[in-house]
């Protein structure tokens, strides 16, 4: 995939589209956002629009959080 897109070129069409079903596909199979990006050669930013676009509900960004601990 990130062999034919040249960086910084424009993305329509039916390559937006396939582009667009080959990150949903990562992203749902684990793939992180910036390790799409740095697959594709793309930024951060693109990947993110690219699967809000395809209707992909992002992941928390993990990590400690500050909540109550739950009791067991």
């Amino acid at each position: 995939m990130a062999e034919t897109l040249k960086k910084g070129s424009r993305v329509t069409g039916a390559a937006r589209d396939k582009l667009a079903a080959d990150l949903k596909k990562k992203y749902d199979s684990g793939a992180s956002i910036r390790a799409l990006a740095e697959e594709t050669g793309r930024s951060y930013g693109f990947v993110h629009r690219m699967l809000s676009e395809s209707g992909v509900t992002l992941r928390g960004r993990g990590g400690a959080t500050r909540g109550k601990k739950a009791t067991a």
